[in-house]
């Protein structure tokens, strides 16, 4: 009996949960402390009413013989599908319903894709990124290389200066809160159709962009000959507990006579039993024009409250990215700090927890993370007490 070597390969313990037992310990020791939690991304807002009207008749459903509904269909349920292709349609993009594939999570999605795909393959990573990418490809035994995106260049990432086969690709970007505009991913596009590889493209928080920048990677030119996406319910509607998600394959990408598509769908159909009924019903509703103005009525809370955090940042002379495009704010930590020093000091002199930098890979040693999904109120209580510490 053996056991796959490569997971000793990986850092002890997940970022967030050596996060989780910093502050369990601090709230151990200081009983009384009234912690404000802006690291982890999850969503403090309630379910739109919309999906929330939408799931309770489904579960009228479910109890009616008549309207029962067992297993979903390898993709997902087919008035699911047409909300989103419908939804693609309004930034002009077209895509069949049988590219459209129903999950419970982009951040399953996105680490189990390499199933498909060779674990000879060179992965290319942006560095600081989201460690899901790195952590699935290190237990896959993978050759990895990085791409560090620093402040010089906006935390955007170079083209790669040798191949890669896979590259991770996240816009908005989760942590940095930067997003590429059509120069940029029309670059890629063009190098990946070039070399022959496949863009993993992460787009889980295109909801949050206020700019006039893609939203798809599909608006690009070519890009369904060597794209696939990854899109998710979780922070644009609020369902980090109910769990939904969608990854779009096209049928143009191909490897070698391999149809891309094909092979993931034959791998959920072994591996994944779906996403509940009910729970695809409450995602439908999110994409109705009732449903996308809550969502949008959302979205604006956390994006002022990213504001919030950004301008209160800047006034005490932080230098600060992302909170436009993203409900995630970047700062560099100031007077020489390390990234978990600075989380050290949040924690235990003004009770505020955030990510520290390097948890997103070497480049992110000296920043620092905070997210705009708490409440306003909880965000400027925050916000002023940081501006207390770092003010005189």
């Amino acid at each position: 009996m053996t056991i796959n070597q490569n997971f000793n390969n990986l850092q002890k313990s997940y970022l967030f949960a050596n996060i989780g037992k910093k502050v369990c310990e601090y709230s151990a020791a200081n009983p009384g402390a009234d912690i404000i939690r802006l690291g982890i991304g999850d969503v403090t807002r309630p379910l739109p009413p919309a999906a929330v009207a939408a799931m309770h008749k489904a579960v009228d459903e479910m109890a009616n013989a008549e309207t029962f509904v067992g297993y979903p269909t390898d993709y997902g349920l087919h008035f699911l599908e047409d909300a989103i292709a419908a939804d693609y349609a309004r930034f002009g993009v077209s895509l069949e319903l049988d590219e459209i594939f129903i999950s419970d999570g982009a951040k399953c999605d996105t680490g189990n894709i390499g199933d498909i795909f060779g674990v000879d393959n060179i992965v290319a990573v942006c560095d600081p990124i989201y460690p899901v990418y790195v952590d699935t490809n290190i237990m896959a035994g993978r050759r990895m290389i990085s791409l560090p995106c620093t402040a010089e260049s906006d935390f955007a990432p170079a083209l790669p200066s040798e191949h890669a086969d896979m590259i991770y690709l996240c816009s908005p970007n989760n942590p940095t809160g930067t997003a590429m505009n059509k120069v940029q991913l029309q670059a890629w596009v063009d190098w990946a159709n070039e070399h022959g590889s496949v863009l993993l493209f992460d787009g889980a928080y295109e909801a949050f962009i206020t700019e006039d920048l893609p939203r798809s990677i599909y608006e690009i030119p070519g890009a369904k000959t060597c794209a696939i996406e990854f899109r998710s319910f979780s922070k644009t509607a609020g369902f980090t507990g109910v769990r939904a998600a969608y990854t779009i394959i096209p049928k143009d990408l191909k490897i070698g006579n391999s149809s891309v598509n094909a092979l993931w769908n034959r791998r959920q159909a072994t591996k994944f039993n779906g996403v509940s009924y009910i729970t695809q019903r409450g995602a439908e509703a999110t994409l109705t024009d009732e449903g996308r103005a809550q969502v949008n009525e959302t979205i604006a809370y956390y994006l002022n409250n990213a504001k919030v955090i950004r301008e209160g940042l800047q006034a005490v002379g932080f230098q600060v990215w992302g909170g436009v495009n993203s409900p995630y704010i970047w700062f560099q930590a100031k007077d020489g700090l390390g990234s978990w020093e600075l989380f050290d000091l949040l924690l235990n002199e003004v009770q505020v927890v955030g990510t520290p930098g390097s948890g997103f890979g070497q480049a992110g040693e000296g920043y620092f993370r905070l997210t705009g999904f708490g409440t306003a109120e909880k965000t400027h209580e925050a916000v002023a007490r940081i501006q207390k510490r770092f003010g005189g």
